[in-house]
This record gives C-alpha cells, structure tokens and sequence, in this order.
C-alpha cells in the first residue's frame, strides 16, 4: 500500500512543472505577438518597436521554462 504523504522532493517536480508551464505560455505569447505584427505589415520602426519589446519577455520566458525543467530533472533523479 503507498504512502499518501508527499516529499517535498514531490513538490520541486510539481513546483519545476508549473515553472515550465509559465515560460511555454510566454514563449507562445511572444510568438503569436511577433506573428500579430508581421501581419499587421508594420513600417519598420513599428516593428522594431514590437521586437524590442518581445525579445526581452522571449528571453524571460525560455529562462522560466529551462529552470522549470531542471527543477523537474532534479526533483525526478532525488526522488
């Protein structure tokens, strides 16, 4: 019979998931703005604009996601 309780190795995992979660949703919001932009056949000051703002939030968002993962790395091989 299993043990209900969960360790808090359990939660780095959980904790690391949601992390990655949260980046993968930026990292497609930057995507579909970027995407909205190239669409709207901006000028390209306008564009670069949108860009200048995209790029730092992509970055953002790729670094939540990649130490989601490794939380969830770390967590699983603890475990």
């Amino acid at each position: 019979m299993e043990n209900m309780t969960s360790s808090p190795l359990e939660w780095l995992i959980w904790i690391g998931a949601t992390l990655s979660l949260i980046g993968l949703a930026g990292l497609v919001w930057c995507i579909f703005s970027v995407s909205r932009a190239k669409r709207a056949k901006l000028d390209d000051d306008a564009m670069r604009l949108v860009l200048k703002k995209a790029i730092p939030l992509n970055l953002g968002a790729l670094f939540l996601s990649v130490i989601g993962l490794m939380l969830v790395i770390l967590g699983v091989f603890l475990t």
